[in-house]
C-alpha cells in the first residue's frame, strides 16, 4: 500500500431501510392539544343574562310615561359617585341608596348606571355591587340621563324627551 492512500470499507445494511413515519411524537402533541382544548373550554362558555325589551311599538303611538321617581347613579371619570345627580360621598353611597331604595316596592327597586367614558372600571363594578347591598333588585344600564331624573329635588322633563332607559336584570 501507498502512502496517503486510504482503503475504502463498504457497509452494507443488515436490512432495508425504514420508510415509515413515527407517529409517536405526532400523537403526543395532539394528546397535549386535547387537554389544553378540554380545558380552556369550560371558561368560554360563561354568559351573562340580558333581558332584551320587546319591540312592539307602532309608529303613532307615544312612548310611555316613564317613572317620576328613577334612581340613576352616575360614576364620573374621578371615580365618584352621583345619586340622581347629587355628589356622594363613597362612604355614605350605599346607606343613601338603601334609604332610597327602602321607600319603594320590591318590584320598584331598580337602579340605573351611568359610567363616564374614562372612569374605572372597578368603581363602577363597586356601584353595582352597592347596590345589590342596598336592596335593588333591577340594574340597568342608561347611556343618557333620564329625562325625568330629579335633579336635587326637583324633577325635569324637558318637551318631546325619549323615554328612560329599560332594565336589564
Amino acid at each position: 500500500m501507498s502512502r496517503g492512500h486510504k482503503q475504502r470499507q463498504w457497509v452494507k445494511a443488515s436490512s432495508a431501510p425504514n420508510s415509515e413515519i413515527n407517529v409517536t411524537p405526532l400523537v403526543d402533541v395532539v394528546l397535549v392539544l386535547l387537554i389544553i382544548f378540554m380545558v380552556v373550554t369550560p371558561l368560554l362558555e360563561k354568559d351573562i343574562l340580558v333581558r332584551v325589551p320587546e319591540t312592539e311599538v307602532e309608529e303613532n303611538q307615544p312612548p310611555p310615561e316613564p317613572d317620576a321617581q328613577q334612581i340613576v347613579v352616575q360614576v364620573d371619570k374621578d371615580g365618584a359617585y352621583s345619586i340622581n345627580t347629587e355628589q356622594i360621598p363613597a362612604a355614605d353611597y350605599v346607606a343613601r341608596l338603601k334609604r332610597m331604595l327602602n321607600s319603594k316596592k320590591a318590584d320598584e327597586k331598580v337602579v340605573f348606571f351611568m359610567a363616564d367614558d374614562a372612569a374605572n372600571y372597578g368603581k363602577l363594578v363597586v356601584a353595582l355591587d352597592g347596590a345589590r347591598a342596598a336592596g335593588a333588585k333591577i340594574l340597568g344600564m342608561a347611556t343618557e340621563l333620564p329625562p325625568n331624573a330629579v335633579i336635587q329635588g326637583t324633577q325635569t322633563m324637558p318637551e318631546g324627551a325619549p323615554p328612560a332607559p329599560t332594565p336589564t336584570p
